[in-house]
Protein backbone atom coordinates (compact mmCIF):
# COMPACT_ATOMS: atom_id res chain seq x y z
CA UNK A 1 0.00 0.00 0.00
CA UNK A 2 1.26 3.46 -0.89
CA UNK A 3 2.17 5.87 1.92
CA UNK A 4 -0.26 8.61 2.90
CA UNK A 5 -0.34 11.48 0.38
CA UNK A 6 0.87 14.77 1.79
CA UNK A 7 0.55 18.49 1.19
CA UNK A 8 1.57 20.96 -0.03
CA UNK A 9 1.07 20.07 -3.67
CA UNK A 10 3.45 21.36 -6.30
CA UNK A 11 2.23 24.75 -7.50
CA UNK A 12 1.81 23.33 -11.02
CA UNK A 13 -0.77 20.83 -9.70
CA UNK A 14 -3.10 23.61 -8.63
CA UNK A 15 -5.65 25.30 -10.93
CA UNK A 16 -4.26 28.44 -12.52
CA UNK A 17 -6.75 30.59 -10.59
CA UNK A 18 -5.30 29.38 -7.26
CA UNK A 19 -1.60 29.51 -7.99
CA UNK A 20 -1.20 33.21 -7.29
CA UNK A 21 -2.87 32.83 -3.87
CA UNK A 22 -0.83 29.77 -2.87
CA UNK A 23 2.60 30.65 -4.26
CA UNK A 24 5.05 30.04 -1.37
CA UNK A 25 7.42 32.58 -2.94
CA UNK A 26 4.71 35.23 -3.15
CA UNK A 27 4.07 37.94 -0.58
CA UNK A 28 2.94 36.61 2.81
CA UNK A 29 0.12 39.21 3.16
CA UNK A 30 -1.48 37.87 -0.04
CA UNK A 31 -1.40 34.29 1.24
CA UNK A 32 -2.77 35.47 4.58
CA UNK A 33 -5.72 37.15 2.88
CA UNK A 34 -6.45 33.92 1.02
CA UNK A 35 -6.08 31.92 4.25
CA UNK A 36 -8.71 34.12 5.87
CA UNK A 37 -11.12 33.61 2.98
CA UNK A 38 -10.83 37.17 1.74
CA UNK A 39 -10.20 36.36 -1.93
CA UNK A 40 -12.78 35.60 -4.68
CA UNK A 41 -12.49 31.80 -4.58
CA UNK A 42 -15.47 29.62 -3.69
CA UNK A 43 -16.71 26.04 -3.66
CA UNK A 44 -14.32 23.12 -4.15
CA UNK A 45 -11.55 25.48 -5.24
CA UNK A 46 -11.81 27.30 -1.92
CA UNK A 47 -11.50 24.03 0.00
CA UNK A 48 -8.51 23.04 -2.14
CA UNK A 49 -6.87 26.44 -1.60
CA UNK A 50 -7.39 26.38 2.16
CA UNK A 51 -6.05 22.82 2.46
CA UNK A 52 -2.96 23.83 0.49
CA UNK A 53 -2.43 26.92 2.66
CA UNK A 54 -3.08 24.81 5.74
CA UNK A 55 0.31 23.23 5.02
CA UNK A 56 2.06 26.54 4.39
CA UNK A 57 5.58 26.94 5.77
CA UNK A 58 4.42 30.08 7.60
CA UNK A 59 2.64 28.83 10.75
CA UNK A 60 0.44 31.94 10.94
CA UNK A 61 -0.81 31.39 7.40
CA UNK A 62 -1.33 27.67 8.02
CA UNK A 63 -3.27 28.26 11.25
CA UNK A 64 -5.49 30.91 9.63
CA UNK A 65 -6.25 28.59 6.69
CA UNK A 66 -7.20 25.70 8.97
CA UNK A 67 -9.48 27.93 11.04
CA UNK A 68 -11.22 29.25 7.92
CA UNK A 69 -11.57 25.74 6.50
CA UNK A 70 -13.16 24.36 9.66
CA UNK A 71 -15.54 27.31 9.74
CA UNK A 72 -16.89 26.65 6.24
CA UNK A 73 -20.57 25.63 6.15
CA UNK A 74 -21.56 22.04 5.39
CA UNK A 75 -23.05 23.09 2.05
CA UNK A 76 -19.49 23.94 0.96
CA UNK A 77 -17.61 21.11 2.67
CA UNK A 78 -20.21 18.45 1.78
CA UNK A 79 -19.71 18.60 -2.00
CA UNK A 80 -15.94 18.92 -1.55
CA UNK A 81 -15.47 15.69 0.44
CA UNK A 82 -17.22 13.78 -2.33
CA UNK A 83 -15.45 15.56 -5.17
CA UNK A 84 -12.54 14.38 -7.31
CA UNK A 85 -9.98 16.41 -5.38
CA UNK A 86 -6.32 15.39 -5.04
CA UNK A 87 -5.94 12.53 -2.57
CA UNK A 88 -3.54 14.63 -0.48
CA UNK A 89 -6.28 17.24 -0.01
CA UNK A 90 -8.79 14.57 1.00
CA UNK A 91 -6.23 13.14 3.44
CA UNK A 92 -5.81 16.61 4.96
CA UNK A 93 -9.59 16.96 5.30
CA UNK A 94 -9.86 13.53 6.94
CA UNK A 95 -7.33 14.62 9.56
CA UNK A 96 -9.07 17.91 10.38
CA UNK A 97 -12.82 17.55 9.82
CA UNK A 98 -15.00 16.23 12.66
CA UNK A 99 -18.53 15.71 11.33
CA UNK A 100 -19.69 12.11 10.92
CA UNK A 101 -21.47 12.87 7.64
CA UNK A 102 -18.46 14.62 6.16
CA UNK A 103 -16.05 11.88 7.17
CA UNK A 104 -18.49 9.24 5.99
CA UNK A 105 -18.62 10.86 2.56
CA UNK A 106 -14.82 10.85 2.49
CA UNK A 107 -14.76 7.08 3.04
CA UNK A 108 -17.00 6.60 -0.01
CA UNK A 109 -14.96 8.86 -2.30
CA UNK A 110 -12.98 6.80 -4.84
CA UNK A 111 -10.31 9.53 -4.80
CA UNK A 112 -9.63 8.96 -1.10
CA UNK A 113 -6.32 7.13 -0.65
CA UNK A 114 -6.16 3.74 1.03
CA UNK A 115 -3.80 5.19 3.63
CA UNK A 116 -6.47 7.76 4.52
CA UNK A 117 -9.01 5.01 5.05
CA UNK A 118 -6.54 3.18 7.28
CA UNK A 119 -6.27 6.28 9.49
CA UNK A 120 -10.06 6.66 9.63
CA UNK A 121 -10.54 2.94 10.31
CA UNK A 122 -7.98 3.03 13.11
CA UNK A 123 -9.77 5.66 15.21
CA UNK A 124 -13.22 6.22 13.68
CA UNK A 125 -16.52 5.90 15.48
CA UNK A 126 -18.84 2.91 15.20
CA UNK A 127 -20.81 4.68 12.48
CA UNK A 128 -17.68 5.42 10.50
CA UNK A 129 -16.21 1.94 10.84
CA UNK A 130 -19.47 0.43 9.65
CA UNK A 131 -19.37 2.62 6.58
CA UNK A 132 -15.79 1.63 5.81
CA UNK A 133 -16.43 -2.07 6.42
CA UNK A 134 -19.18 -2.42 3.81
CA UNK A 135 -16.81 -1.52 0.96
CA UNK A 136 -15.50 -5.03 0.45
CA UNK A 137 -13.65 -4.17 -2.75
CA UNK A 138 -11.60 -1.56 -0.89
CA UNK A 139 -10.94 -3.91 2.02
CA UNK A 140 -9.67 -6.71 -0.21
CA UNK A 141 -7.53 -4.28 -2.19
CA UNK A 142 -5.96 -2.79 0.93
CA UNK A 143 -5.74 -5.35 3.78
CA UNK A 144 -4.28 -2.79 6.24
CA UNK A 145 -7.77 -1.27 6.34
CA UNK A 146 -9.10 -4.57 7.69
CA UNK A 147 -6.33 -4.68 10.28
CA UNK A 148 -7.08 -1.14 11.41
CA UNK A 149 -10.80 -1.88 11.71
CA UNK A 150 -10.13 -5.03 13.72
CA UNK A 151 -7.93 -3.18 16.22
CA UNK A 152 -10.39 -0.31 16.67
CA UNK A 153 -12.56 -1.07 19.68
CA UNK A 154 -15.34 1.03 18.12
CA UNK A 155 -15.73 -1.58 15.39
CA UNK A 156 -18.59 -3.95 16.21
CA UNK A 157 -17.63 -7.50 17.08
CA UNK A 158 -20.00 -8.82 14.41
CA UNK A 159 -18.30 -6.58 11.87
CA UNK A 160 -14.87 -7.82 12.94
CA UNK A 161 -16.08 -11.39 12.36
CA UNK A 162 -17.45 -10.43 8.95
CA UNK A 163 -14.25 -8.81 7.68
CA UNK A 164 -12.08 -11.64 9.02
CA UNK A 165 -14.27 -14.17 7.24
CA UNK A 166 -14.12 -12.04 4.07
CA UNK A 167 -10.33 -11.95 4.18
CA UNK A 168 -10.01 -15.66 4.88
CA UNK A 169 -12.45 -16.58 2.11
CA UNK A 170 -10.43 -14.52 -0.36
CA UNK A 171 -7.10 -15.86 0.93
CA UNK A 172 -5.92 -12.42 2.04
CA UNK A 173 -3.02 -12.33 4.50
CA UNK A 174 -3.31 -10.05 7.55
CA UNK A 175 0.11 -10.00 9.25
CA UNK A 176 -0.98 -7.08 11.43
CA UNK A 177 -3.37 -9.40 13.29
CA UNK A 178 -1.24 -12.13 14.94
CA UNK A 179 -4.27 -14.26 15.81
CA UNK A 180 -5.89 -13.82 12.37
CA UNK A 181 -5.70 -17.46 11.33
CA UNK A 182 -6.99 -18.65 14.70
CA UNK A 183 -9.90 -16.19 14.46
CA UNK A 184 -10.70 -17.29 10.91
CA UNK A 185 -10.58 -20.94 11.95
CA UNK A 186 -12.92 -20.23 14.87
CA UNK A 187 -15.50 -18.82 12.44
CA UNK A 188 -15.60 -21.87 10.20
CA UNK A 189 -19.09 -23.29 9.97
CA UNK A 190 -20.65 -20.29 11.70
CA UNK A 191 -23.35 -18.08 10.22
CA UNK A 192 -21.80 -14.65 9.64
CA UNK A 193 -24.35 -11.84 10.11
CA UNK A 194 -24.97 -9.37 7.32
CA UNK A 195 -24.36 -5.66 7.96
CA UNK A 196 -27.14 -4.10 10.03
CA UNK A 197 -28.24 -0.60 10.97
CA UNK A 198 -28.15 -1.40 14.67
CA UNK A 199 -25.63 -3.39 16.74
CA UNK A 200 -26.49 -7.02 17.42
CA UNK A 201 -27.04 -8.20 21.03
CA UNK A 202 -23.60 -9.84 21.10
CA UNK A 203 -22.04 -6.55 19.99
CA UNK A 204 -23.45 -4.84 23.06
CA UNK A 205 -22.21 -7.62 25.36
CA UNK A 206 -18.75 -7.40 23.84
CA UNK A 207 -18.64 -3.62 24.26
CA UNK A 208 -19.46 -3.96 27.95
CA UNK A 209 -16.33 -6.08 28.33
CA UNK A 210 -14.03 -3.29 27.14
CA UNK A 211 -13.14 -2.27 30.69
CA UNK A 212 -10.39 0.32 30.83
CA UNK A 213 -7.77 0.83 33.51
CA UNK A 214 -4.03 0.58 33.80
CA UNK A 215 -1.94 -1.63 36.03
CA UNK A 216 -1.78 0.85 38.90
CA UNK A 217 -5.58 1.22 38.88
CA UNK A 218 -6.20 -2.50 39.06
CA UNK A 219 -3.38 -3.88 41.18
CA UNK A 220 -2.26 -2.72 44.61
CA UNK A 221 1.41 -3.61 44.36
CA UNK A 222 1.79 -3.78 48.14
CA UNK A 223 -0.97 -6.36 48.48
CA UNK A 224 -0.97 -8.10 45.14
CA UNK A 225 -0.11 -11.79 45.43
CA UNK A 226 -1.76 -13.24 42.35
CA UNK A 227 -4.62 -12.81 39.91
CA UNK A 228 -7.38 -13.73 42.38
CA UNK A 229 -7.82 -10.11 43.52
CA UNK A 230 -8.30 -9.02 39.92
CA UNK A 231 -10.57 -11.99 39.27
CA UNK A 232 -12.75 -11.14 42.27
CA UNK A 233 -12.91 -7.41 41.55
CA UNK A 234 -14.01 -7.99 37.99
CA UNK A 235 -16.27 -10.98 38.56
CA UNK A 236 -18.98 -9.77 36.14
CA UNK A 237 -16.30 -9.39 33.45
CA UNK A 238 -14.99 -12.84 34.26
CA UNK A 239 -18.45 -14.30 33.79
CA UNK A 240 -18.97 -12.43 30.53
CA UNK A 241 -15.66 -13.67 29.14
CA UNK A 242 -16.48 -17.25 30.16
CA UNK A 243 -19.55 -17.09 27.90
CA UNK A 244 -17.70 -15.65 24.91
CA UNK A 245 -16.89 -17.58 21.76
CA UNK A 246 -13.28 -18.28 20.87
CA UNK A 247 -13.40 -15.58 18.18
CA UNK A 248 -14.68 -13.01 20.66
CA UNK A 249 -11.96 -13.87 23.16
CA UNK A 250 -9.29 -13.57 20.48
CA UNK A 251 -10.40 -10.07 19.55
CA UNK A 252 -10.89 -9.01 23.15
CA UNK A 253 -7.28 -9.99 23.73
CA UNK A 254 -6.32 -7.34 21.17
CA UNK A 255 -8.72 -4.48 21.97
CA UNK A 256 -9.68 -5.14 25.60
CA UNK A 257 -8.27 -3.42 28.65
CA UNK A 258 -5.95 -4.78 31.32
CA UNK A 259 -8.73 -6.41 33.40
CA UNK A 260 -9.79 -8.49 30.39
CA UNK A 261 -6.20 -9.46 29.61
CA UNK A 262 -5.62 -10.55 33.22
CA UNK A 263 -8.46 -13.05 32.73
CA UNK A 264 -7.72 -14.07 29.14
CA UNK A 265 -4.05 -14.74 29.86
CA UNK A 266 -5.19 -17.75 31.93
CA UNK A 267 -7.73 -19.01 29.39
CA UNK A 268 -7.64 -22.74 28.78
CA UNK A 269 -7.66 -22.12 25.03
CA UNK A 270 -3.96 -21.83 24.18
CA UNK A 271 -4.51 -19.55 21.18
CA UNK A 272 -6.45 -17.08 23.34
CA UNK A 273 -3.76 -16.94 26.01
CA UNK A 274 -1.03 -16.45 23.41
CA UNK A 275 -3.03 -13.76 21.60
CA UNK A 276 -3.34 -11.98 24.93
CA UNK A 277 0.35 -11.90 25.78
CA UNK A 278 1.05 -10.91 22.18
CA UNK A 279 -1.36 -7.97 22.30
CA UNK A 280 0.30 -4.67 21.33
CA UNK A 281 -1.24 -3.17 24.45
CA UNK A 282 0.80 -5.30 26.86
CA UNK A 283 3.39 -3.14 28.60
CA UNK A 284 6.67 -4.16 30.22
CA UNK A 285 5.11 -3.60 33.67
CA UNK A 286 2.24 -5.92 32.78
CA UNK A 287 4.65 -8.52 31.42
CA UNK A 288 6.60 -8.34 34.70
CA UNK A 289 3.47 -9.09 36.74
CA UNK A 290 2.54 -11.92 34.41
CA UNK A 291 6.06 -13.35 34.70
CA UNK A 292 5.54 -14.07 38.40
CA UNK A 293 2.16 -15.72 37.93
CA UNK A 294 1.79 -19.40 38.81
CA UNK A 295 -1.46 -19.57 36.87
CA UNK A 296 -0.20 -18.91 33.36
CA UNK A 297 1.20 -21.60 31.08
CA UNK A 298 4.85 -22.33 30.41
CA UNK A 299 4.31 -21.12 26.83
CA UNK A 300 3.37 -17.67 28.13
CA UNK A 301 6.47 -17.50 30.35
CA UNK A 302 8.66 -18.69 27.50
CA UNK A 303 7.20 -15.98 25.26
CA UNK A 304 7.91 -13.30 27.87
CA UNK A 305 11.46 -14.54 28.18
CA UNK A 306 11.95 -14.21 24.42
CA UNK A 307 10.73 -10.62 24.00
CA UNK A 308 13.81 -8.42 23.71
CA UNK A 309 12.11 -5.22 24.83
CA UNK A 310 10.67 -6.87 27.95
CA UNK A 311 13.73 -8.79 28.97
CA UNK A 312 15.68 -5.54 29.30
CA UNK A 313 13.70 -5.07 32.53
CA UNK A 314 15.41 -6.38 35.67
CA UNK A 315 11.98 -6.98 37.20
CA UNK A 316 10.91 -9.21 34.32
CA UNK A 317 14.08 -11.32 34.60
CA UNK A 318 13.77 -11.52 38.40
CA UNK A 319 10.15 -12.66 38.25
CA UNK A 320 10.85 -15.26 35.58
CA UNK A 321 13.74 -16.83 37.46
CA UNK A 322 11.83 -16.90 40.77
CA UNK A 323 8.79 -18.50 39.13
CA UNK A 324 8.84 -22.30 39.45
CA UNK A 325 6.74 -22.64 36.29
CA UNK A 326 9.28 -20.88 34.10
CA UNK A 327 11.00 -23.36 31.76
CA UNK A 328 14.43 -24.24 33.15
CA UNK A 329 16.20 -23.09 30.00
CA UNK A 330 14.77 -19.58 30.39
CA UNK A 331 15.64 -19.41 34.10
CA UNK A 332 19.22 -20.55 33.51
CA UNK A 333 19.61 -17.98 30.74
CA UNK A 334 18.93 -15.10 33.11
CA UNK A 335 20.52 -16.33 36.35
CA UNK A 336 23.69 -14.37 35.69
CA UNK A 337 21.63 -11.18 35.33
CA UNK A 338 20.51 -11.28 38.97
CA UNK A 339 22.23 -9.38 41.77
CA UNK A 340 24.17 -11.39 44.32
CA UNK A 341 21.59 -10.76 47.03
CA UNK A 342 18.88 -12.03 44.67
CA UNK A 343 20.90 -15.14 43.91
CA UNK A 344 21.31 -15.85 47.64
CA UNK A 345 17.58 -15.52 48.13
CA UNK A 346 16.95 -17.78 45.15
CA UNK A 347 19.33 -20.41 46.52
CA UNK A 348 17.21 -20.58 49.69
CA UNK A 349 13.84 -20.48 47.96
CA UNK A 350 11.42 -23.37 48.39
CA UNK A 351 9.50 -22.35 45.28
CA UNK A 352 12.04 -23.24 42.59
CA UNK A 353 13.64 -26.48 41.47
CA UNK A 354 16.72 -27.98 43.08
CA UNK A 355 18.60 -27.41 39.84
CA UNK A 356 17.96 -23.68 39.87
CA UNK A 357 18.82 -23.42 43.58
CA UNK A 358 22.09 -25.26 42.99
CA UNK A 359 23.04 -23.06 40.04
CA UNK A 360 22.18 -19.94 42.04
CA UNK A 361 24.54 -21.11 44.81
CA UNK A 362 27.29 -21.70 42.29
CA UNK A 363 26.91 -18.16 40.94
CA UNK A 364 27.13 -16.75 44.45
CA UNK A 365 30.34 -18.70 45.10
CA UNK A 366 31.93 -17.51 41.86
CA UNK A 367 31.20 -13.89 42.66
CA UNK A 368 32.43 -14.10 46.22
CA UNK A 369 35.73 -15.62 45.09
CA UNK A 370 36.49 -12.60 42.90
Amino acid sequence: MDPAPTLPLALSELPDALQRFCNPDGPTPARMMAAKGLVPVRGNDQVLMLAQLGSDADDAVADAAKATLLDLPDNVLGPAVGAELPSAVLHFLAAHLKGEELLGALTSNPSTADATLVDLARSGSETLTERIAINEVRLLGAPPIIEALYKNRNTRMSTADRIIELAARNKVELPGIPAYKDHAEALQGQLIPEPSDEPLPQDSVFNESLVDGDLEDVIDRDKYTGEEEVKKKFKPLNMAIAEMSKAEKLRLAVVGGLPARQILIRDNIKQVAMATIGSPQVTTAEAADTAKSKEVSEEILRYIGSRKEWIKSAEVKHNLVFNAKTPVGISIKYLSHLRTDELKKLAQSRNVSAQIKSLASQWVQRREKK
